[in-house]
């Protein structure tokens, strides 16, 4: 019988072990998508408890917290302490077992603050002081979780109307460690609400300098902070959308269909699906004159439980996996930009694993023979960061593409803690390797090779696709 979460954690063979020690676990981090606060880095900001670090903004923990029957005061309350919200999730830690949270949880213990036991309501309090003594030392701030994990590189998540103070402060004070940020301009497009979006406009004008009265200002206000983000050294764009969008369109339509928004009125389905259409083309085109990547994270309902959406917000745990007709649109979105010569590289996520397939052969179609895989499937994402979505990803990219040039593994996280998660990957990515070899799938005269395999694709592919 194995022990839980020894130092051969998830690696089943003597070469999967190998590969991980002597060649994963020494990689630094790229963490090229991730949600960190850009504020608390500029802050080095100190944490008061595990419960600020471990459960503030963690959907995660807070959907199995409410499945396991506790009361929403000790998820999102303020009149819960943060030894009772803590608690609270001791309590439901035992519970999660099978989930991957049962994984993360105690290996998160396990690397940042040198805990072995496992949490449960026994052992909590003498958890939550051992934790908390910790997080009173200097290196566990933000910054110092960040050189704790050998991290080298985030990339955070930014509207086109941040300021970006936080990322020009942080550069400044000499922090070793990068953050950049990425073009997140979802809001741009979102104009089913036409008072929110004339809101934004406002928002945007404002950023830019541009006085916006048409949709050429839109445009050319956009292109400005665009340049802005490339001043301050981003490199990737994402778009969060439900689905692809690639109605065609001429320019007057779209010019009218501003006019309309802009001016308050509500727009039909056909009208909203032609101006994201028109924006998702511009963003494409914007993101190859600068040679950004562009991400797509794509296929989920979100805030579907109106009622805790109303008293919440949005990311608060109430989203799940959808199920969209999407193959055709994204074949055409891409071939008109690659038609154009405005292509750039790209990463897709999907958030329904019965698209791996799709994903995995699309980009095949996308490939240009210049830039060693410029088409990406992005590591399994939201329910699907775990082994079995990791793996299911994996022998798709592998079956139908090229592993050996796959970007790797990213946070997708707000948490400072998150970063075993590229430990975890990359024990996932050794045991399948190592089982292929000693399944005689793979030649064991090829360890070298498949070694350096695994380094490229932990830290090498990510750092030479986004020139960081």
């Amino acid at each position: 019988m194995k022990t839980f979460m020894d130092e051969n954690f998830l690696l089943e063979t003597q070469t999967a072990q190998e590969l991980y020690h002597n060649h994963a676990a020494k990689m630094p981090i790229i963490d090229y998508h991730c949600h960190l606060v850009p504020k608390m880095v500029a802050d080095d900001h100190k944490f008061k408890s595990i419960t600020e670090i471990w459960l503030g903004g963690d959907h995660y923990k807070w959907r199995a917290m409410r499945t396991n029957g506790i009361d929403e005061r000790y998820c999102t309350g303020n009149d819960t302490s943060d030894w009772e919200k803590f608690e609270k999730w001791a309590e439901t830690v035992p519970y999660t077992m099978r989930n991957p949270l049962y994984h993360w949880t105690h290996l998160e213990l396990k690397t940042a603050f040198g805990i072995t036991k496992l949490l449960s309501p026994k052992t909590a309090k003498e958890i939550f002081d051992e934790c908390n003594e910790k997080l009173a030392q200097r290196e566990y701030s933000a910054r110092g979780m960040m050189r704790r994990y050998n991290v080298q590189v985030v990339c955070t998540t930014d509207d086109p109307i941040d300021s970006l103070e936080h990322h020009i402060r942080t550069r400044k004070s000499g922090f070793e460690i990068k953050m950049l940020p990425t073009w997140r301009p979802d809001k741009a497009m979102a104009v089913e609400s036409p008072t929110h979006f004339r809101a934004y406009m406002e928002k945007l004008s404002e950023a830019s300098g541009i006085t916006i009265s048409s949709f050429d200002d839109v445009v050319e206000a956009l292109r400005k902070r665009h340049l802005f983000f490339e001043e301050q050294g981003c490199k990737l764009s994402d778009h969060g959308i439900e689905e692809f969008y690639a109605e065609d369109y001429t320019e007057a339509e779209i010019k009218a269909i501003f006019n309309k928004v802009y001016g308050g009125a509500t727009l039909t389905n056909e009208e909203i699906l032609k101006y994201k259409s028109a924006m998702l083309i511009i963003f494409g085109e914007m993101d190859a004159e600068t040679g950004w990547t562009q991400q797509f994270h794509y296929g989920a309902i979100r805030d579907n439980n109106t009622k805790m959406f109303r008293q919440l917000g949005p990311d608060t745990g109430f989203d799940s996996i959808g199920e969209f007709n999407t193959a055709k649109t994204m074949s055409k979105y891409f071939d008109k930009l690659n038609s154009a010569g405005k292509l750039t590289k790209t990463i897709l996520y999907n958030l329904n694993p019965c698209a791996n397939e799709v994903i995995a052969t699309m980009i095949g179609n996308f490939q240009d023979g210049v830039t060693a895989g410029k088409m990406q499937f992005g590591s399994g994402w939201w329910f699907l960061d775990q082994k079995n979505g990791m793996e299911k990803q994996m022998n798709a990219l592998s079956v139908l593409g090229l592993l050996s040039r796959f970007v790797g593994m990213l946070t997708d996280s707000r948490s400072f803690l998150s970063y075993p998660r590229h430990e975890y990957f990359r024990r996932t990515l050794c045991n399948l390797l190592g089982n292929d070899v000693e399944s005689g799938l793979l030649p064991a005269s090829e360890t070298g090779f498949i070694g350096q395999m695994v380094e490229n694709i932990s830290y090498y592919n990510a750092r030479d696709f986004f020139r960081f």
